[in-house]
Protein backbone atom coordinates (compact mmCIF):
# COMPACT_ATOMS: atom_id res chain seq x y z
CA UNK A 1 0.00 0.00 0.00
CA UNK A 2 2.77 2.43 0.91
CA UNK A 3 4.67 1.76 -2.31
CA UNK A 4 1.55 2.09 -4.47
CA UNK A 5 0.54 5.35 -2.77
CA UNK A 6 4.06 6.79 -3.07
CA UNK A 7 4.38 5.76 -6.71
CA UNK A 8 0.98 7.25 -7.53
CA UNK A 9 1.94 10.47 -5.76
CA UNK A 10 5.22 10.90 -7.64
CA UNK A 11 3.78 10.12 -11.06
CA UNK A 12 0.84 12.52 -10.55
CA UNK A 13 3.30 15.21 -9.51
CA UNK A 14 5.18 14.66 -12.76
CA UNK A 15 1.96 14.84 -14.82
CA UNK A 16 0.65 18.04 -13.22
CA UNK A 17 3.66 20.12 -12.19
CA UNK A 18 3.94 21.56 -15.70
CA UNK A 19 0.64 23.46 -15.29
CA UNK A 20 1.98 26.73 -13.79
CA UNK A 21 5.12 26.49 -15.95
CA UNK A 22 3.45 26.01 -19.31
CA UNK A 23 3.04 29.56 -20.65
CA UNK A 24 6.57 30.67 -19.77
CA UNK A 25 8.05 27.32 -20.83
CA UNK A 26 6.31 27.52 -24.22
CA UNK A 27 7.71 31.04 -24.73
CA UNK A 28 11.23 29.75 -24.16
CA UNK A 29 10.64 27.27 -27.00
CA UNK A 30 10.20 30.03 -29.58
CA UNK A 31 6.48 30.87 -29.35
CA UNK A 32 5.84 34.57 -28.66
CA UNK A 33 2.24 35.41 -29.70
CA UNK A 34 -0.13 35.32 -26.72
CA UNK A 35 -2.73 33.42 -28.75
CA UNK A 36 -0.16 30.83 -29.85
CA UNK A 37 1.20 30.49 -26.32
CA UNK A 38 -2.30 29.72 -25.02
CA UNK A 39 -2.96 27.30 -27.87
CA UNK A 40 0.26 25.33 -27.44
CA UNK A 41 -0.10 25.33 -23.66
CA UNK A 42 -3.52 23.74 -24.06
CA UNK A 43 -2.18 21.14 -26.47
CA UNK A 44 0.71 20.23 -24.17
CA UNK A 45 -1.48 20.00 -21.07
CA UNK A 46 -4.21 17.91 -22.68
CA UNK A 47 -1.84 15.58 -24.55
CA UNK A 48 -0.92 13.50 -21.50
CA UNK A 49 -4.50 12.93 -20.39
CA UNK A 50 -5.63 12.11 -23.93
CA UNK A 51 -3.18 9.23 -24.41
CA UNK A 52 -3.67 8.10 -20.80
CA UNK A 53 -7.43 7.86 -21.35
CA UNK A 54 -7.00 5.94 -24.60
CA UNK A 55 -4.47 3.42 -23.28
CA UNK A 56 -5.78 2.74 -19.74
CA UNK A 57 -8.04 -0.17 -20.82
CA UNK A 58 -5.18 -1.68 -22.83
CA UNK A 59 -2.75 -1.62 -19.92
CA UNK A 60 -5.48 -3.01 -17.65
CA UNK A 61 -6.12 -5.93 -20.03
CA UNK A 62 -2.39 -6.64 -20.29
CA UNK A 63 -2.20 -6.59 -16.50
CA UNK A 64 -4.93 -9.21 -16.34
CA UNK A 65 -2.89 -11.41 -18.66
CA UNK A 66 0.72 -10.80 -17.61
CA UNK A 67 0.43 -9.61 -14.02
CA UNK A 68 -0.42 -6.22 -12.56
CA UNK A 69 2.99 -5.73 -10.96
CA UNK A 70 4.52 -5.72 -14.44
CA UNK A 71 2.28 -2.79 -15.40
CA UNK A 72 3.48 -0.80 -12.39
CA UNK A 73 7.10 -1.50 -13.30
CA UNK A 74 6.48 -0.50 -16.92
CA UNK A 75 4.74 2.73 -15.96
CA UNK A 76 7.23 3.85 -13.31
CA UNK A 77 10.31 3.07 -15.41
CA UNK A 78 8.78 4.69 -18.50
CA UNK A 79 7.93 7.90 -16.67
CA UNK A 80 11.28 7.97 -14.90
CA UNK A 81 12.87 8.15 -18.36
CA UNK A 82 10.39 10.46 -20.10
CA UNK A 83 9.90 13.07 -17.34
CA UNK A 84 13.50 14.44 -17.39
CA UNK A 85 13.33 14.64 -21.18
CA UNK A 86 10.43 17.10 -20.97
CA UNK A 87 12.69 19.63 -19.28
CA UNK A 88 15.17 19.23 -22.14
CA UNK A 89 12.63 20.02 -24.91
CA UNK A 90 13.91 22.34 -27.64
CA UNK A 91 10.63 22.95 -29.51
CA UNK A 92 6.91 22.93 -28.84
CA UNK A 93 6.57 19.88 -31.06
CA UNK A 94 9.00 17.99 -28.84
CA UNK A 95 7.12 19.17 -25.75
CA UNK A 96 3.75 17.96 -27.05
CA UNK A 97 5.26 14.68 -28.29
CA UNK A 98 6.85 14.00 -24.90
CA UNK A 99 3.61 14.85 -23.11
CA UNK A 100 1.82 12.37 -25.37
CA UNK A 101 4.50 9.81 -24.53
CA UNK A 102 4.03 10.53 -20.81
CA UNK A 103 0.38 9.52 -21.04
CA UNK A 104 1.26 6.49 -23.14
CA UNK A 105 4.07 5.25 -20.88
CA UNK A 106 2.41 6.26 -17.62
CA UNK A 107 -0.60 4.79 -15.88
CA UNK A 108 1.00 3.96 -12.54
CA UNK A 109 -1.90 5.29 -10.48
CA UNK A 110 -4.49 3.44 -12.57
CA UNK A 111 -2.39 0.26 -12.41
CA UNK A 112 -2.08 0.65 -8.64
CA UNK A 113 -5.85 1.10 -8.36
CA UNK A 114 -6.40 -2.13 -10.29
CA UNK A 115 -3.84 -4.04 -8.20
CA UNK A 116 -5.25 -2.80 -4.88
CA UNK A 117 -8.86 -3.46 -5.94
CA UNK A 118 -7.95 -6.98 -7.04
CA UNK A 119 -5.66 -7.99 -4.18
CA UNK A 120 -6.83 -6.14 -1.06
CA UNK A 121 -8.87 -8.23 1.39
CA UNK A 122 -12.54 -7.78 0.55
CA UNK A 123 -13.43 -6.52 4.02
CA UNK A 124 -10.78 -3.74 3.77
CA UNK A 125 -10.95 -2.98 0.05
CA UNK A 126 -12.74 0.35 0.46
CA UNK A 127 -10.22 1.60 3.00
CA UNK A 128 -7.27 0.52 0.86
CA UNK A 129 -8.70 2.26 -2.21
CA UNK A 130 -9.35 5.34 -0.07
CA UNK A 131 -5.72 5.48 1.06
CA UNK A 132 -4.57 5.11 -2.53
CA UNK A 133 -7.01 7.82 -3.63
CA UNK A 134 -5.47 10.16 -1.05
CA UNK A 135 -2.02 9.58 -2.54
CA UNK A 136 -3.32 10.28 -6.05
CA UNK A 137 -5.14 13.45 -4.99
CA UNK A 138 -2.14 14.65 -2.99
CA UNK A 139 0.04 14.30 -6.09
CA UNK A 140 -2.45 16.32 -8.12
CA UNK A 141 -2.29 19.09 -5.51
CA UNK A 142 1.47 19.01 -4.94
CA UNK A 143 2.34 18.95 -8.65
CA UNK A 144 1.27 22.52 -9.47
CA UNK A 145 2.73 23.78 -6.18
CA UNK A 146 6.10 22.21 -6.95
CA UNK A 147 5.95 23.43 -10.54
CA UNK A 148 5.24 26.95 -9.35
CA UNK A 149 8.09 27.16 -6.82
CA UNK A 150 10.93 24.70 -7.44
CA UNK A 151 11.96 25.86 -10.96
CA UNK A 152 12.61 29.36 -9.62
CA UNK A 153 15.02 27.84 -7.12
CA UNK A 154 16.90 25.21 -9.13
CA UNK A 155 15.78 25.73 -12.75
CA UNK A 156 13.26 24.02 -15.02
CA UNK A 157 15.52 21.22 -16.26
CA UNK A 158 16.71 20.14 -12.80
CA UNK A 159 13.10 20.18 -11.56
CA UNK A 160 12.09 17.58 -14.15
CA UNK A 161 15.23 15.55 -13.44
CA UNK A 162 14.41 15.53 -9.72
CA UNK A 163 10.86 14.42 -10.49
CA UNK A 164 12.18 11.61 -12.69
CA UNK A 165 14.53 10.53 -9.92
CA UNK A 166 11.65 10.33 -7.43
CA UNK A 167 9.69 8.17 -9.89
CA UNK A 168 12.74 5.93 -10.32
CA UNK A 169 12.77 5.43 -6.54
CA UNK A 170 9.13 4.34 -6.86
CA UNK A 171 10.20 1.91 -9.59
CA UNK A 172 12.87 0.39 -7.33
CA UNK A 173 10.42 0.15 -4.42
CA UNK A 174 7.83 -1.49 -6.65
CA UNK A 175 10.38 -4.02 -7.87
CA UNK A 176 11.46 -4.79 -4.32
CA UNK A 177 8.18 -4.85 -2.37
CA UNK A 178 5.16 -5.29 -4.67
CA UNK A 179 4.15 -8.85 -5.54
CA UNK A 180 1.41 -10.45 -7.58
CA UNK A 181 -0.83 -12.43 -5.27
CA UNK A 182 -4.11 -14.24 -6.01
CA UNK A 183 -7.07 -11.89 -6.32
CA UNK A 184 -8.99 -11.39 -3.10
CA UNK A 185 -12.65 -12.29 -3.26
CA UNK A 186 -14.81 -13.13 -6.21
CA UNK A 187 -17.28 -11.20 -8.27
CA UNK A 188 -20.90 -11.32 -7.22
CA UNK A 189 -24.06 -10.70 -9.12
CA UNK A 190 -23.71 -13.81 -11.31
CA UNK A 191 -20.66 -12.58 -13.18
CA UNK A 192 -20.63 -15.77 -15.21
CA UNK A 193 -23.71 -14.44 -16.99
CA UNK A 194 -21.54 -11.87 -18.77
CA UNK A 195 -19.19 -13.80 -21.03
CA UNK A 196 -16.95 -12.38 -23.74
CA UNK A 197 -16.61 -8.62 -23.95
CA UNK A 198 -19.96 -7.70 -22.46
CA UNK A 199 -19.77 -5.49 -19.37
CA UNK A 200 -21.31 -6.82 -16.16
CA UNK A 201 -24.69 -5.35 -15.21
CA UNK A 202 -24.41 -2.03 -13.41
CA UNK A 203 -20.85 -1.33 -14.54
CA UNK A 204 -21.81 1.10 -17.37
CA UNK A 205 -23.64 3.29 -14.85
CA UNK A 206 -20.64 3.16 -12.52
CA UNK A 207 -18.45 4.36 -15.39
CA UNK A 208 -20.86 7.24 -15.96
CA UNK A 209 -20.68 8.01 -12.23
CA UNK A 210 -16.88 8.30 -12.46
CA UNK A 211 -17.26 10.70 -15.37
CA UNK A 212 -19.78 12.79 -13.44
CA UNK A 213 -17.49 12.93 -10.39
CA UNK A 214 -14.66 14.51 -12.36
CA UNK A 215 -17.16 16.67 -14.23
CA UNK A 216 -18.41 18.06 -10.92
CA UNK A 217 -14.91 18.62 -9.58
CA UNK A 218 -13.62 20.34 -12.72
CA UNK A 219 -16.64 22.25 -14.09
CA UNK A 220 -16.00 25.30 -11.91
CA UNK A 221 -12.26 25.50 -12.62
CA UNK A 222 -12.47 28.03 -15.51
CA UNK A 223 -14.95 30.34 -13.80
CA UNK A 224 -14.11 30.22 -10.11
CA UNK A 225 -11.76 33.21 -10.26
CA UNK A 226 -14.45 35.26 -12.01
CA UNK A 227 -16.99 34.13 -9.42
CA UNK A 228 -14.69 35.15 -6.58
CA UNK A 229 -14.43 38.60 -8.15
CA UNK A 230 -18.22 38.86 -8.32
CA UNK A 231 -18.44 37.87 -4.65
CA UNK A 232 -16.23 40.76 -3.60
CA UNK A 233 -12.80 39.24 -3.95
CA UNK A 234 -11.58 42.25 -5.91
CA UNK A 235 -7.88 42.21 -6.70
CA UNK A 236 -7.48 39.11 -4.54
CA UNK A 237 -9.95 37.04 -6.57
CA UNK A 238 -7.20 34.79 -7.95
CA UNK A 239 -5.87 34.18 -4.43
CA UNK A 240 -9.34 33.31 -3.17
CA UNK A 241 -9.79 30.94 -6.13
CA UNK A 242 -6.51 29.19 -5.33
CA UNK A 243 -7.55 28.79 -1.69
CA UNK A 244 -10.92 27.34 -2.73
CA UNK A 245 -9.32 24.79 -5.07
CA UNK A 246 -6.73 23.81 -2.48
CA UNK A 247 -9.36 23.35 0.23
CA UNK A 248 -11.48 21.15 -2.03
CA UNK A 249 -8.51 18.90 -2.75
CA UNK A 250 -7.40 18.89 0.89
CA UNK A 251 -10.87 17.83 2.00
CA UNK A 252 -10.80 14.90 -0.40
CA UNK A 253 -7.29 13.83 0.64
CA UNK A 254 -8.25 13.82 4.32
CA UNK A 255 -11.66 12.18 3.94
CA UNK A 256 -10.97 9.44 1.35
CA UNK A 257 -9.57 6.79 3.77
CA UNK A 258 -12.38 7.42 6.28
CA UNK A 259 -15.09 7.14 3.62
CA UNK A 260 -13.33 4.04 2.35
CA UNK A 261 -13.90 2.47 5.77
CA UNK A 262 -17.55 3.50 5.54
CA UNK A 263 -17.69 1.73 2.17
CA UNK A 264 -16.41 -1.45 3.82
CA UNK A 265 -18.96 -1.16 6.62
CA UNK A 266 -22.06 0.08 4.78
CA UNK A 267 -21.46 -0.99 1.21
CA UNK A 268 -20.44 0.88 -1.93
CA UNK A 269 -24.01 1.71 -3.11
CA UNK A 270 -24.76 3.55 0.13
CA UNK A 271 -21.61 5.70 -0.11
CA UNK A 272 -22.15 6.40 -3.81
CA UNK A 273 -25.72 7.59 -3.22
CA UNK A 274 -24.78 9.68 -0.17
CA UNK A 275 -21.84 11.31 -1.94
CA UNK A 276 -23.89 12.17 -5.03
CA UNK A 277 -26.73 13.59 -2.95
CA UNK A 278 -24.46 15.66 -0.71
CA UNK A 279 -22.47 16.85 -3.71
CA UNK A 280 -25.61 18.06 -5.50
CA UNK A 281 -26.82 19.98 -2.43
CA UNK A 282 -23.42 21.60 -1.89
CA UNK A 283 -23.25 22.65 -5.55
CA UNK A 284 -26.63 24.39 -5.19
CA UNK A 285 -25.36 26.08 -2.04
CA UNK A 286 -22.31 27.33 -3.96
CA UNK A 287 -24.63 28.90 -6.54
CA UNK A 288 -26.08 31.01 -3.70
CA UNK A 289 -22.79 31.83 -1.94
CA UNK A 290 -22.58 35.45 -0.79
CA UNK A 291 -18.90 35.89 0.02
CA UNK A 292 -15.50 34.43 -0.95
CA UNK A 293 -15.03 32.78 2.45
CA UNK A 294 -18.42 31.08 2.15
CA UNK A 295 -17.53 29.63 -1.25
CA UNK A 296 -14.21 28.38 0.15
CA UNK A 297 -16.02 26.63 3.02
CA UNK A 298 -18.49 25.05 0.62
CA UNK A 299 -15.69 23.86 -1.69
CA UNK A 300 -14.00 22.23 1.31
CA UNK A 301 -17.26 20.48 2.22
CA UNK A 302 -17.70 19.37 -1.39
CA UNK A 303 -14.22 17.87 -1.40
CA UNK A 304 -15.10 15.86 1.70
CA UNK A 305 -18.48 14.78 0.32
CA UNK A 306 -17.13 13.56 -3.02
CA UNK A 307 -14.00 11.91 -1.60
CA UNK A 308 -15.82 8.61 -1.12
CA UNK A 309 -16.95 8.26 -4.73
CA UNK A 310 -13.68 7.11 -6.30
CA UNK A 311 -12.94 4.24 -3.86
CA UNK A 312 -16.63 3.27 -3.68
CA UNK A 313 -17.02 3.09 -7.46
CA UNK A 314 -13.80 1.05 -7.81
CA UNK A 315 -14.92 -1.30 -5.04
CA UNK A 316 -18.34 -1.73 -6.66
CA UNK A 317 -16.80 -2.46 -10.06
CA UNK A 318 -14.51 -5.06 -8.49
CA UNK A 319 -17.45 -6.66 -6.75
CA UNK A 320 -19.33 -7.21 -10.01
CA UNK A 321 -16.40 -8.08 -12.29
CA UNK A 322 -14.77 -11.51 -12.77
CA UNK A 323 -11.13 -11.68 -11.65
CA UNK A 324 -9.78 -12.21 -15.15
CA UNK A 325 -11.39 -8.98 -16.38
CA UNK A 326 -10.79 -6.61 -13.46
CA UNK A 327 -7.94 -4.80 -15.18
CA UNK A 328 -9.69 -3.97 -18.43
CA UNK A 329 -12.92 -2.88 -16.71
CA UNK A 330 -11.15 -0.68 -14.16
CA UNK A 331 -9.08 0.64 -17.07
CA UNK A 332 -12.34 1.76 -18.66
CA UNK A 333 -13.16 3.44 -15.35
CA UNK A 334 -9.92 5.43 -15.56
CA UNK A 335 -10.80 6.49 -19.10
CA UNK A 336 -14.26 7.55 -17.92
CA UNK A 337 -12.67 9.74 -15.24
CA UNK A 338 -10.44 11.43 -17.78
CA UNK A 339 -13.47 12.15 -19.98
CA UNK A 340 -15.03 14.04 -17.07
CA UNK A 341 -11.76 15.83 -16.37
CA UNK A 342 -11.62 17.07 -19.97
CA UNK A 343 -15.34 17.78 -20.43
CA UNK A 344 -15.88 19.54 -17.09
CA UNK A 345 -13.85 22.71 -17.74
CA UNK A 346 -15.05 22.94 -21.36
CA UNK A 347 -18.77 22.66 -20.57
CA UNK A 348 -18.40 24.76 -17.42
CA UNK A 349 -16.88 27.59 -19.42
CA UNK A 350 -19.64 27.33 -22.05
CA UNK A 351 -22.45 27.40 -19.47
CA UNK A 352 -20.80 30.23 -17.53
CA UNK A 353 -20.29 32.30 -20.65
CA UNK A 354 -23.90 31.83 -21.78
CA UNK A 355 -25.97 31.94 -18.56
CA UNK A 356 -23.57 33.29 -15.93
CA UNK A 357 -21.23 31.73 -13.41
CA UNK A 358 -23.93 30.73 -10.91
CA UNK A 359 -25.61 28.65 -13.61
CA UNK A 360 -22.51 26.42 -13.74
CA UNK A 361 -23.15 25.18 -10.21
CA UNK A 362 -26.89 24.75 -10.82
CA UNK A 363 -26.31 22.78 -14.03
CA UNK A 364 -23.67 20.58 -12.39
CA UNK A 365 -26.00 19.92 -9.44
CA UNK A 366 -28.72 18.86 -11.89
CA UNK A 367 -26.35 16.43 -13.58
CA UNK A 368 -25.32 14.98 -10.20
CA UNK A 369 -29.00 14.60 -9.22
CA UNK A 370 -29.76 12.67 -12.41
CA UNK A 371 -26.77 10.42 -11.74
CA UNK A 372 -28.04 9.83 -8.20
CA UNK A 373 -31.51 8.94 -9.48
CA UNK A 374 -30.04 6.47 -11.98
CA UNK A 375 -27.94 4.80 -9.26
CA UNK A 376 -30.93 4.52 -6.91
CA UNK A 377 -33.04 3.02 -9.68
CA UNK A 378 -30.33 0.50 -10.49
CA UNK A 379 -30.00 -0.57 -6.86
CA UNK A 380 -33.76 -0.95 -6.62
CA UNK A 381 -33.76 -3.24 -9.65
CA UNK A 382 -30.83 -5.25 -8.30
CA UNK A 383 -32.62 -5.76 -4.97
CA UNK A 384 -35.82 -6.73 -6.75
CA UNK A 385 -33.94 -9.17 -8.98
CA UNK A 386 -32.08 -10.76 -6.08
CA UNK A 387 -35.38 -11.49 -4.31
CA UNK A 388 -36.73 -13.43 -7.30
CA UNK A 389 -35.82 -17.07 -8.03
CA UNK A 390 -33.20 -17.30 -10.74
CA UNK A 391 -33.18 -19.74 -13.60
CA UNK A 392 -29.93 -21.51 -14.40
CA UNK A 393 -27.56 -19.58 -16.67
CA UNK A 394 -27.15 -21.27 -20.01
CA UNK A 395 -24.21 -20.62 -22.26
CA UNK A 396 -24.44 -21.04 -26.03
Amino acid sequence: MAVCAFGSFTTLVAMTMLVPLLPDFVRTLGVYSDAEVLRWSGYAYSATFLTAALTAPLWGALGDRYGRRSMLLRASLGMAVVTPLIGLSHSVWQLVALRLLTGLMGGYSSGATILVAAQAPEERRGWALGVLSSGILAGSVAGPLIGGTLPAMIGTGPTFIASGAAIFVAFLATAAFVRNVPDSGTATGHAEAYPGRRLPAGVPLLLVTSTMLMFALMSAEPIITVYMGALGGGTRAATWAGVAMALSAAGSVAAAPLLGRVTDARGAPTVIAASLGAGALLLLAQAGAGAPWALCALRLAQGVALAGLTPAVAAAIRQHTPSDRVGRVLGLNVSASYIGQIAGPVLGAEVGGTWGVRAVFVATAAVMTLTLAANLLLQRRIRAGSSEPRSPVRHP
